[in-house]
Formats: C-alpha cells, structure tokens, sequence
C-alpha cells in the first residue's frame, strides 16, 4: 500500500463522511530558520521569578465575580487527559490518528490559506495572536482554544480516547530524550532548522505562516537545549507561587511556555502558526495543566480573574473569548473551571 493510499484509508476509516483526497505528506521546501522568529516571545528568569514571588504581598482575595458557578457546575464524570509518558501505545496512535484525520478532512472555510481542517486552527490562531498573546487573556483564551481542538477532534474523526499533555519538565535540556521526538511517534527535534523527515508526520507540508503570511513550506524543528533547560520544576513552581492570575498568567506565559516554544524552534518559534508543529497541542496541554494546578491551590481562583487583555482593557468574568466559527464564542467564566460542566475535564496528575 502507497503512502498516499494508507493516509486515504486511515481518514476514510476516522469518519464516516465523503472525504476527498487529501494527502498533506508531500514535501515543501525548507525555509530559513529567520523567517520564524515573527515576533519576540518573551521569558522570564529563575532570578525574576525569585523577585516576584519575594515581593508580592498577600492582599485579601479577590471577591467572586461570577458568584457560585464553579462549585454549582461541577461535573461528575470528566474526562482524564493523560500525560504522554503515562499513556499506553494505543492511546497514542489514537491520538496521532485522529491530528492525522483533521489533516485529511477539507477546510471548513473562510479560513484565508487553510488547505484542511487543521489548518483551520492554525490560521485562527495566526489571527487573534495579537489580541491573545503579552497580555493575560493567554492563559483563558489558549484553554478555550484547546478545548475547542478536543471536541472537533471528537465530533469529526470520532475520537474517544484521552487529549494527551508532555511534562517536559521531566526533560529539561533534553526533550530529544523523550518518545514524543521519536521516528516512532512525532519525529525528531534537533533538527538545526531543517524538516522533519522521520516520525508519524515526516515530510508535512504547512501552508499557514509564517508569520501574518502563508507560503507552503515544511515542518521544521531547530532543537535548543540551552532554552528547553528552562522548562523545570523550578521555574513551574516559582510561577505557581505567585499568588494574583495576572503575575501567574504573566510567569506562565514568559516562562515554561515561551522556553518550550523556543527550545522546540522553527515551527514552533513562529508565534503567529505554531500550532502547525502538532507537538503545539501537548505542549499547551502541559502549558493548560500548569494553570489548573495553579487553581487547584485556591478554590476561590476558579471564580475570578484580573489583569489586562489586549488594547488595556481589564480582564473579567464576562470578557469574550473568540473562536472565530471553530467553535461557539464564550467567555471567561465559562472556562475557568475544567471541572465545571462546559468543560468536564482533569488531569492524571
């Protein structure tokens, strides 16, 4: 069997809809690593965190700005997500089968450069980077964007097993060592710039960026390890120390989030499409996970919010959240508990 013909049977056999053909597995040029580095993604030291934990005062608590939603939503069956190194083998080919099915299916449109359905993601997510990026509604709005990348995964190409999420804290300076950068699994990472060429998506061609542009090229990682160093414990913990949303929101972003995304490069080092690089999704899982843990200290953090959006404007329970036709528009509140009943979901530790 062809690679084109097994790729066509694998989507055929994710969903029952009429499906074209559709191979994104062809090749693309390389470009050079430069052009990814679209806009700063700015860190946080060790030292910088030691000062703002030292620094921070303890001021009453905010009051609920949504009364008792979250204890009133509170579900009863949610859906685990399951850290890489916990899941079996079959969870993860589910889980790479069903990226794999979202690359076969069409683009829904009105998604300017999309040439599948997963590409609809990357290019919302190539919009609103400005809106939803240096600015505190990273951490809700990403959530939510999450969230609406498990149910398409679901409601389109039947998957029904765990979202699964990479403590790459456990691999600081060498995610190489991990299995996700395996040719088992999502290819290499010290790449120097060059395309993947190993792995369940050797040879994918992108089509959305980089930057506020789309040229095809191909998947490309760099591999730093001088960057992924900074994704450990003591950079986590220092962020979940803090004790206002918006001095974590801020840590968490400049911190094992930005490194990551640095560390991992090329694709990835592209703010506006990193999600191109399907590593995007465990790394924001992790990313996601960090912030419920952070919740998980304070009841009380799962019914407000503060700090600024984009343009300044304060953040707060009612602020919108946009997907841009991916999925429903929500707002904050309707987020801020996993364990709430719209979201329904915890992490295996």
């Amino acid at each position: 069997m062809t690679k084109l013909s097994a790729f066509t049977a694998l989507v055929a056999g994710a969903s029952a809809a009429s499906l074209p053909v559709f191979n994104p597995f062809t090749g693309a040029p390389k470009l050079d690593p430069k052009v990814f580095e679209t806009k700063p993604i700015h860190t946080i030291s060790l030292t910088d965190i030691v000062e703002l934990v030292r620094n921070q005062t303890d001021a009453p608590k905010p009051e609920a700005q949504f009364g008792t939603f979250a204890a009133a939503a509170t579900c009863s069956n949610p859906r685990v997500r399951v850290e890489w190194d916990d899941s079996t083998d079959t969870q993860k080919q589910n889980y790479v089968n069903a990226l794999k099915c979202m690359l076969g299916r069409p683009s829904k449109g009105n998604y300017p450069g999309s040439k599948n359905r997963y590409e609809d993601f990357v290019q919302v997510h190539q919009a609103v980077t400005d809106n939803v990026h240096n600015n505190r509604k990273f951490m809700v709005w990403h959530r939510a964007f999450l969230w609406a990348f498990d149910e398409t995964l679901r409601s389109e190409c039947g998957f029904t097993d765990s979202l699964l999420w990479f403590d790459e804290t456990k691999y600081p300076g060498r995610f190489s060592q991990s299995s996700v950068f395996s040719s088992r699994w999502l290819g290499a990472i010290n790449l120097g710039g060059n395309c993947v060429t190993d792995g369940q998506f050797a040879n994918l061609a992108l089509n959305i960026g980089p930057g506020t542009g789309n040229s095809y090229h191909c998947l490309a990682r760099n591999g730093n390890a001088a960057d992924t160093s900074n994704v450990n414990s003591n950079i986590v913990n220092g962020c979940q120390a803090l004790n206002s949303y918006q001095d974590f929101a801020r840590c968490s972003e400049q911190g094992a989030h930005a490194y990551g995304h640095n560390g991992i490069g090329s694709v990835m080092r592209d703010v506006y499409a990193s999600p191109g690089d399907p590593v995007f999704w465990l790394h924001h899982a992790m990313v996601d996970r960090h912030f419920r843990v952070w919740q998980n200290l304070d009841g009380s953090r799962v019914n407000y919010i503060n700090g600024e959006g984009p343009g300044g404007q304060p953040l707060t329970m009612d602020t919108p959240i946009y997907l841009n036709g991916l999925k429903p528009d929500l707002k904050v509140q309707d987020i801020m508990n996993t364990l709430g009943g719209f979201l329904c979901y915890r992490y295996n530790y």
